[in-house]
């Protein structure tokens, strides 16, 4: 492409090559050094001007470097008369920070956003941002790639019975990325969801043991109860009474009718009271059997349902046996006296929910950041599978892999209690913080691990873990980057190809 240089940063220096080979070109020149206190220079090398530029830079684990790094390489094109220049962000960094969770806290990819405008930035491409609304934090165009297509094409070609897999999240935050790739796919989804606010000495199988020896009385469907009365008083020779008052059993005549024929009905009303009372009774008798037969012919409710819905105790982010001690309980039990579980559940969130810190409760979004919660040691949490995944294979699907334990909770719970037959974890972003690799690696439950090259890995974890896939989003880049300069339609690349 003519008029058009791509610089690479520090942190995606391969994806960047790859997306040049794509388009026939080489990365331009450019000089990335650092001082001896740790401030990063930049030197452009090529002539930047009335060119079209495009600055490829990823998050890495040095992230605050990275960003200074981007931000003065796109200062640099500017002061060298750039006509245009276009930030490449296959992970945006601080995209979870899209939104205030606490009173004095920051948003901190909106003021990203503005660096990045204040720079000068006219345009904006990235990969699968944490929440969609973040692109209304650009005051310029954003495009925001779907690496969607290019999982669904990898599970068509490398997963054998992928048409009776089902697709599940993780957690409540993540539904709707899991429900668009069950329908690309055409496959059934479900979720895992965590109670992770449930309080250290209340667990489920302590409210469950208390319920269970309440002794729990019948509730009658009010008209039949009436009418049941009714006859019973009737067959004693008592009126039947409502609110204390009692009812006259005589015929009601059409107010229309004359005097007469009321008064000749109550008369002959009056005069064969036995009649009367049998009559009534009888009809009162049909009432009932007509409401017995109406049951006997309404739909059989059968427990279908309740069978996809399996319930798990999560000790410490692994499931564990329904007989297994609970640590609340062992707690519990080494204190002088045993509090009763209802009073504690007082301050559990199981009957009062925590409530947020701008208002109301904890929303899902939320949900989908916090893991810390489930590795707390003495502290049992209940894990709850919606859908059926009995003999199949799982896609367990979110945008990022960063921390271990939500993905090894959902992975147990799908193979332990739903009886999965492989576990497929997929992101599109494999941040991998700490020793995530590695613990999921270990992990006997989970079979592949398929991320996408958005994010750098290292290259000897990524050679030590024989389980980890990583798919190349260069050709992704390189055609949006294309069809950006030349001023063409964006949408094919959101689409679905099914290949012949």
């Amino acid at each position: 492409m003519r008029s058009t240089l791509i610089f690479s940063g520090t942190s995606c220096p391969g994806l960047t090559k790859k997306i040049c080979e794509n388009l026939g070109m080489a990365p331009a020149d450019a000089e990335l050094t650092q001082f001896s206190n740790g401030e990063t220079s930049v030197r452009i090398l090529t002539s930047v001007r009335e060119k079209d530029v495009f600055v490829v830079q990823s998050g890495s684990p040095k992230i605050n470097d990275t960003i200074m790094e981007l931000l003065i390489m796109i200062s640099a094109c500017k002061g060298g008369s750039a006509s245009k220049i276009t930030a490449v962000l296959p992970y945006f960094p601080y995209s979870r920070q899209s939104k205030k969770k606490s009173h004095r806290g920051a948003i901190t990819a909106r003021m990203l956003a503005n660096l990045l405008g204040v720079a000068g930035v006219k345009h904006v491409v990235t990969v699968d941002l944490h929440a969609s609304q973040m692109q209304g934090f650009f005051r310029c165009p954003v495009d925001n790639l779907h690496a969607e297509p290019l999982i669904a094409r990898w599970i068509r070609h490398n997963v054998p019975d992928w048409k009776e897999a089902v697709v599940v999240s993780k957690n409540a935050g993540g539904t709707k990325r899991v429900t668009s790739l069950a329908d690309a796919l055409k496959l059934n989804f479900g979720m895992v969801t965590t109670d992770k606010k449930r309080g250290p000495n209340m667990t489920a199988s302590m409210i469950m043991n208390h319920l269970d020896g309440i002794e729990r009385q019948p509730v009658l469907d009010p008209i039949s109860n009436q009418v049941r009365n009714n006859t019973s008083e009737l067959e004693n020779g008592t009126p039947a009474s409502t609110n204390g008052h009692s009812q006259d059993s005589r015929p009601t005549a059409d107010a229309q009718e004359p005097p007469r024929q009321i008064n000749g009905a109550r008369s002959r009303a009056t005069s064969n009271p036995r009649h009367s009372r049998s009559q009534t009774t009888l009809s009162q008798s049909s009432v009932i059997d007509e409401m017995d037969e109406e049951a006997e012919e309404g739909p059989e409710y059968n427990d279908q349902r309740a069978h996809e819905v399996t319930h798990g105790r999560l000790v410490q982010g692994h499931i564990v046996p329904d007989d297994f001690p609970s640590p609340a309980t062992s707690v519990a039990g080494e204190s002088i006296h045993e509090e009763d579980p209802m009073t504690m559940s007082h301050a559990s969130s199981f009957f009062a929910p925590q409530s947020h810190a701008l208002g109301g409760s904890g929303d899902a979004a939320e949900s989908s950041d916090e893991e810390d919660e489930i590795l707390k040691p003495k502290v049992e949490h209940m894990i709850t599978l919606v859908g059926d995944v009995k003999g199949r294979s799982v896609f367990i699907v979110d945008d990022m892999i960063d921390k271990p334990g939500s993905w090894i909770a959902a992975a147990e719970t799908v193979v332990k209690r739903g009886l999965a037959k492989k576990v497929y974890c997929i992101a599109t972003h494999g941040v991998f913080g700490g020793d995530c690799l590695e613990q999921m690696q270990a992990c006997d439950c989970i079979d592949t691990i398929v991320v996408t090259n958005s994010y750098p890995i290292p290259e000897d974890k990524a050679r030590s873990a024989s389980k980890l896939v990583v798919l190349d989003l260069s050709f992704l880049l390189a055609e949006a980057i294309r069809r950006n300069h030349y001023g063409e339609s964006m949408s094919p690349l959101f689409q679905h190809v099914l290949d012949q």
